[in-house]
């Protein structure tokens, strides 16, 4: 009786790179990749050449030099004697600060027009359809500068907010009135609103960054231990839920916790708004926000929400109407329907296009040069470049910080999206 034996192993052959499919895959992307190194090389090699030809090096030390410039808004001490750092810095807070309340308030307009774009009342749907259509399909540049221009013909001058003692003599009228409770003074110069005050002060110091108060620490510490505890109060109301089939009202207590702290810590400082009045020729009292800032605020929060409307509008449709059905038939009003179960649902198709809306009406925040915002581009893209001549250097710098940005807010949103996204077992 014989026996089987088993085919003898063959040893690795260079051959089965290539044709064998174990390893054909790793071939080409170790291929793919010294082929991109190899570009990479030349494409240095090849700048640094051309950099010595004309008499230049590649270095960043011209952000130590004085900027020599003035930026009209600033969230940090800054002065022409700071250095083209300093003015950097100073362009990427004022683009983080019009992107993320860009983000905010187009996304309270894309959702409150998304949703009455779905409502059956005949005119409203068709009001919010034509907001859509109309902010959607011009571009967002004209749309700057068509705010703008309504800003600058529109609005009054300073000087028309004027009362005189004879005017109230014979009760007659400026010729404007402050908005919102005489609180806001549109003007075609800047806007005017009430700046925050405090009649007792903690103290604070001064780093090399900007100078912080204990006031303003003391208030993000209650706001802090508000949340803590709000976290804790609705981790016990889940438990008792999952124990007992019902849940605790807990929206007292959250509104309780939330504000409370925070507003005991406001009045123990005499938390108080400093209202703008007109003293001479311009407002004082108040904080004057350039109209660039308004306007590129205005125009980029109305036309992303136009995108996130139809965003929403998408995922609202994407929920079965049985879930609807089902909520009407357990008593729910529609708008608690939709508060409740809808939205919730809907969040899991609506967030992923979110994501790239608030990415593009970050990169569009660098249109504020076509108003005069000083920005990151405005700044170390703008008058840095022009003054240093050092194209390569800030242009790679802004590259690189609007893509960190990018990411950050492309990570941030994509944890969010996770903590929505349906769990299955």
């Amino acid at each position: 009786m014989t026996s089987m034996t088993g085919v003898p192993k063959q040893g690795f052959r260079l051959s089965q790179l290539i044709y064998d499919t174990r390893y054909r895959s790793l071939t080409i992307q170790v291929v793919v990749f010294m082929l991109f190194m190899l570009g990479a090389a030349w494409l240095v090699d090849n700048t640094i050449r051309n950099l010595q030809a004309l008499g230049k090096d590649f270095n960043f030390g011209f952000l130590t030099y004085r900027s020599g410039y003035d930026i009209g808004q600033t969230l940090i001490p800054y002065t022409n004697d700071s250095s083209h750092a300093r003015a950097a810095l100073i362009g990427l807070l004022n683009t983080l600060l019009i992107s993320s309340l860009g983000c905010i308030a187009a996304t309270v307009i894309g959702v409150f027009v998304g949703v009455l774009r779905l409502s059956k009342n005949w005119l409203v749907a068709r009001l919010m359809t034509v907001y859509v259509e109309v902010f959607r399909n011009v571009p967002v540049l004209l749309w700057i500068l068509i705010i703008l221009a309504i800003f600058t013909e529109v609005m009054p001058a300073p000087n028309a907010y004027r009362v005189t003692d004879q005017m109230l003599a014979e009760g007659v009228q400026p010729a404007a009135t402050m908005v919102l409770f005489d609180t806001i003074a549109p003007t075609n110069r800047y806007t005017a609103i009430p700046s925050i005050g405090f009649s007792r002060s903690l103290g604070g110091f001064d780093t090399s960054f900007m100078p912080i108060s204990f006031n303003f620490l003391a208030m993000v510490a209650a706001l802090g231990l508000g949340i803590f505890f709000n976290r804790r109060v609705l981790a016990t109301a889940k438990a008792v839920q999952e124990a007992t089939g019902d849940r605790p009202v807990t929206w007292w207590k959250s509104i309780l916790l939330l504000v409370g702290p925070l507003l005991a810590v406001m009045i123990a400082l005499g938390f108080h708004l400093n209202l703008p009045a007109l003293k001479g020729f311009n407002f004082a009292g108040g904080l004057n926000v350039t109209n660039a800032f308004v306007v590129l605020w205005l125009a980029l929060s109305l036309y992303t929400g136009a995108f996130i409307a139809e965003i929403v509008r998408a995922g609202v449709l994407a929920i079965s109407n049985g879930q609807t059905e089902a909520a009407f038939a357990l008593g729910l009003r529609p708008g608690r329907t939709m508060n409740l179960v809808i939205l919730p649902q809907a969040l899991r198709v609506i967030i992923p296009p979110l994501i790239s809306q608030f990415l593009n009406l970050t990169k569009n925040s660098s249109l504020a040069i076509a108003v005069g915002y000083m920005d990151l581009r405005g700044t170390l893209g703008g008058i840095t470049l022009n003054q240093t001549g050092r194209e390569l250097e800030c242009i790679l710098l802004m590259m690189l910080i609007y893509l960190a940005i990018s990411l950050v807010i492309s990570g941030v949103m994509n944890v969010y999206n996770n903590s929505v996204k349906l769990k299955e077992r």
